[in-house]
């Protein structure tokens, strides 16, 4: 790992993985739980290579690259300022020649990458269409949770145009969004395979949703079991704690 110099309101993170560390900025935007859960959700092979979109500070393709053998992994990245955190974290803990952070939109990834050309895609969108509670549509907070810039079908669209057949697509929603997501994913061919409610307490609604989807893939998908997050306020479940790497 290399010495960083870290800039103002930046905070750097241990991420409990191969001595990782993520570069941060609370003012600004850090990631959440979802980010984790997707990460420990999703699934890569050996030799794959990995595609993040929308990929903030950069949390997703560091944990990625701490739990599988994917070969290669990129985080696209709209924001400068947030892609500039994750690239200097992917310096931090050495991973350069393994992770690339690129600059860009998601409804132009087509233009800067090859079509079919990921075995795998993961993504944490915005969650909030745009009309739902947004205060200042400029601040990055509000970009990341709130449909601004990227819908939930601008992300499928590339997806489905950067995924190679057979490839694999993980997401992380809002149940209240599920049937707009399952209609969406089915229309650019990309088929829901899986799937995981996640419930803050076991009395609870579920609040998140975890999606595996496959490019041209059949007509058959696995309801796993709900993943709970607290057992009572401040302690989690085994499962979260697996997940967490504590």
């Amino acid at each position: 790992m290399k010495d960083i110099a870290l800039r103002e309101n930046e905070r750097l993170d241990d991420l409990q993985r191969n001595g990782y560390r993520i570069i941060q900025n609370p003012e600004k935007f850090c990631f959440g739980m979802d980010a984790v859960l997707l990460s420990g959700f999703a699934r890569a092979k050996k030799g794959d290579t990995l595609l993040d979109l929308g990929t903030g500070t950069g949390i997703i393709p560091i944990l990625m690259e701490a739990k599988t053998e994917a070969a290669h992994l990129m985080g696209l990245e709209l924001q400068p300022e947030s892609a500039d955190m994750a690239r200097r974290s992917v310096e931090f803990n050495g991973l350069s020649e393994k992770i690339e952070i690129v600059t860009g939109d998601i409804k132009e990834a087509d233009s800067l990458f090859r079509p079919a050309s990921f075995d795998v895609i993961t993504s944490n969108p915005p969650y909030m269409r745009k009309e739902h509670g947004l205060a200042n549509p400029e601040e990055p907070k509000a970009i990341a949770r709130h449909e601004i810039f990227c819908t939930l079908e601008d992300v499928v669209h590339q997806t489905a145009i950067l995924l190679k057949p057979g490839g694999h697509f993980y997401m992380v929603h809002r149940p209240f969004r599920l049937a707009e997501i399952f209609v969406t994913l089915v229309r650019y061919k990309l088929e829901p395979k899986r799937m995981q409610l996640v419930y803050p307490y076991v009395e609870k609604e579920p609040n998140m949703v975890l999606i595996e989807a496959v490019k041209d893939g059949g007509s058959w998908m696995k309801v796993e079991k709900p993943l709970i997050i607290w057992r009572e306020p401040g302690v989690y479940m085994p499962e979260i704690k697996d997940i967490y790497g504590f």
